[in-house]
Order: structure tokens, then C-alpha cells, then sequence
């Protein structure tokens, strides 16, 4: 079975989001895993996003990428340039994707122009995790 890495900043949005669509789309062709070059706890509007969207991430947890080092990854999928840049190191033979999405969590405005920010990212994210599914699951 193929393991497959999202790997971002904090671990509370992107890479969350993305977790969750890729455990979708995979079903049981892959163990997915997110982590963090730093732990920032999952983000309330992620998995409000992602429920309103049918999938659900309340049981996720913010991991740092320290804690998957003794996990052979076919795939490490990084989703924003800070973890690119910050963990091009990172031991392994996996094969390396890089897609930096837009960063919701850093939008400011109404309750409501935030969240719009989150379902439009959440979109980008299902669109490339679908794919991403589709040519190499």
C-alpha cells in the first residue's frame, strides 16, 4: 500500500484539508499522513469547511514531520512554499510534489468573508488532491 506525506507550515489548514480529501479519494489504495515543520492544532474552520462538504476532520491532530521519519513514504505532497523551503531535507526516497495553496487561515474581514476564503481554498485543495489521486494511486 502507498504512503503519501502532506506536508505545510503548521499543520492546522491546507495540509488538513488536504489529509481528508486524499483519504477520500484514495479509499484503501494509500495510508495518508500530514504533518507540520511546526504544530499549530487543526483549525475550527477547516473542519467546519470540510463537514459542510461531507467529510470529516474533527479527529485529526497537528503532527510535526519529526514524528514520520521511521515511515517510508512513496509520496510527499508539500501545499505551501514555507515548508518547501523549510524541509527539502526530509529523509526519504518519496516521490516529491509541491503545490502552494493559498493560506486561508491568514485572511482577515467578517466571519462570513473568511469562511468564503476557506470554501474556495477547500475547492483548489479537492480539485488537485482528486487529480493527484487519479495519476498516481
Amino acid at each position: 500500500m502507498k504512503k503519501v506525506l502532506v506536508l505545510c507550515t503548521g499543520n492546522s489548514c491546507r495540509s488538513q484539508i488536504a489529509e481528508g480529501y486524499l483519504r477520500y479519494f484514495a479509499g484503501d489504495k494509500a495510508e495518508i499522513y500530514s504533518a507540520g515543520v511546526e504544530t499549530h492544532g487543526v483549525n475550527p474552520r477547516a473542519v467546519a469547511t470540510m463537514a459542510e462538504d461531507g467529510i470529516d476532520i474533527s479527529n485529526h491532530t497537528s503532527n510535526n514531520i519529526t514524528e514520520y521519519s521511521h515511515i517510508p513514504f512513496d509520496f510527499v505532497i508539500t501545499v505551501c512554499d514555507n515548508a518547501k523551503e523549510r524541509c527539502p531535507f526530509f529523509p526519504t526516497t518519496a516521490q516529491k510534489f509541491h503545490e502552494n495553496f493559498p493560506d486561508p487561515a491568514k485572511v482577515t474581514g467578517t466571519e462570513e468573508e473568511i469562511m468564503q476564503q476557506f470554501r474556495q481554498v477547500r475547492e483548489i485543495i479537492k480539485d488537485y488532491t482528486k487529480s493527484f489521486v487519479l495519476n498516481n494511486l
